[in-house]
C-alpha cells in the first residue's frame, strides 16, 4: 500500500512538472464561444452556426491560428514575429477568397485607445497558472473589455496580444470579451482544451497567399 501512494504521487509529481515546461512548438486546441444578455440577439448569433474549435500551430516566432463557422467561413491568420506581419486569408461563402497582409505594430493611435491593466487574479488552465490582465479599449467606436489569463510557458504569439505593444506578457491560454452591439452585450470567450507538443512544418507560416486568392480592396 506504501508502494502504492508513493508512486501515485510521484506520477502526479511528474505530471505538474511536465506542465510547467516551457512549449517551443505545437499545437493548441481553442474552445471558442460567444453569448449575449438578450434573447433576441442570442437567436441571431445562433443562426450564423455552430463555432467550432479553432487551431492554433505555433514554432518559434511563428504561429498560424485557423477558425472557421458555416456563414462566415474559414480564416487563417499567420503571425511572422521576426518581420512583424500577419496574412490573414478569408474563405466566405459571400465574397470568396480573399487577403490581406497586415502590420502587427499597432500605431499610436490604435495605442491611445488601449489601457491595460495587470489583474490579482490566476487562473489555471490545462495545469498552467494564468496571470489576468484587464484590457479597455474601442473598436469602432464601441467599448471592448478583454480579460485575459496568459502563461509565459507557452512561446506562440497571438493576434490578441501583439496589438498590446509588450503590455501583456505571455500568451493567453483563456480570454473573454464583452462588447456592446446594437444595445446588447455580447460575450466571447476562447479556452485552450489541448496542448500537444509535435513538430509543425514550416509551411504552415508561409507567407505567400495561396493560388486562387485575391488581395482585398482597400487593404
Amino acid at each position: 500500500m506504501k508502494k502504492t501512494l508513493i508512486l501515485s504521487f510521484a506520477l502526479v509529481f511528474a505530471v505538474m512538472l511536465n506542465a510547467q515546461e516551457k512549449i517551443e512548438e505545437g499545437v493548441l486546441t481553442i474552445k471558442q464561444s460567444m453569448s449575449s444578455d438578450n434573447e433576441q440577439m442570442n437567436l441571431q448569433l445562433k443562426s450564423m452556426g455552430e463555432l467550432k474549435n479553432a487551431t492554433s500551430y505555433f514554432k518559434g516566432d511563428k504561429s498560424r491560428n485557423e477558425t472557421s463557422n458555416p456563414m462566415a467561413g474559414d480564416m487563417t491568420m499567420i503571425i511572422d514575429g521576426a518581420t512583424q506581419q500577419m496574412l490573414m486569408l478569408m474563405d466566405n461563402p459571400s465574397l470568396g477568397k480573399k487577403y490581406t497582409i497586415q502590420s502587427t505594430v499597432p500605431s499610436e493611435s490604435d495605442l491611445e485607445s488601449v489601457t491595460v491593466k495587470k489583474g490579482e487574479e490566476t487562473k489555471t488552465v490545462l495545469g498552467y497558472e494564468c496571470q489576468q490582465y484587464i484590457i479597455n479599449m474601442k473598436q469602432n467606436g464601441q467599448e471592448v473589455e478583454m480579460h485575459m489569463f496568459t502563461t509565459d510557458k507557452i512561446s506562440a504569439l497571438s493576434q490578441n496580444t501583439t496589438a498590446m505593444a509588450g503590455k501583456v506578457e505571455g500568451y493567453p491560454l483563456y480570454f473573454v470579451m464583452k462588447l456592446n452591439q446594437m444595445g446588447a452585450v455580447i460575450e466571447v470567450s476562447n479556452e485552450v482544451i489541448k496542448i500537444d507538443k509535435v513538430a509543425v512544418s514550416d509551411d504552415k507560416f508561409s507567407m505567400t497567399p495561396p493560388e486562387g486568392y485575391t488581395k482585398m480592396e482597400g487593404m
